[in-house]
């Protein structure tokens, strides 16, 4: 019986948003059994205006090929200006190990914007469902005291 027990007042306590540490006073003399069925209800009530506010926004995606064609970029041009700084060796080199070089560059360069693309990615990525998970919060807790106001209850936080 004990292991039930616990294991009601967990799920209890997991289900349970913090919505119940709010204090619900009845003001027009509401009846305990008809103010948990009100509470159930606004409890409802306030899930669906969570779901609701829960909109998928823009999905963050090509971050590390964006990132790895600034880096291509960059590595090529940084290659051609070390080349030009070294006149006298850079003008002996052939045309095709001009270009193997500056691709080799582009290459090493595009490899690390790519890693640094993806983590600008994931980084919008999770600023994104914390922004999610803040608004479902602030949505759900402010239809659920607008549900019981509404029924005639005063919540306090």
């Amino acid at each position: 019986m004990r292991p039930f027990i616990w294991s009601c007042l967990i799920v209890l306590l997991c289900a349970a948003p913090t919505l119940q540490a709010q204090s619900v006073v009845p003001l027009k003399g509401q009846s305990s059994q008809q103010m948990q069925l009100d509470i159930n209800d606004c409890n409802s009530v306030a899930a669906n205006a969570a779901n609701s506010a829960a909109t998928p926004s823009s999905p963050h995606v090509g971050g590390r090929v964006k990132g790895a064609a600034v880096g291509a970029t960059a590595g090529a041009v940084g290659a051609q200006v070390r080349g030009n700084q070294h006149d006298e060796l850079y003008d002996r080199a052939s045309d095709d190990t001009k270009q193997q070089y500056r691709q080799n560059r582009a290459g090493e360069v595009a490899a690390a914007g790519a890693v640094v693309g993806g983590a600008r990615q994931r980084q919008e990525r999770r600023q994104d469902r914390r922004s999610q998970s803040q608004a479902q919060s602030s949505a759900q807790a402010n239809a659920y005291s607008g549900c019981l106001q509404g029924r005639g209850y005063q919540v306090t936080p």
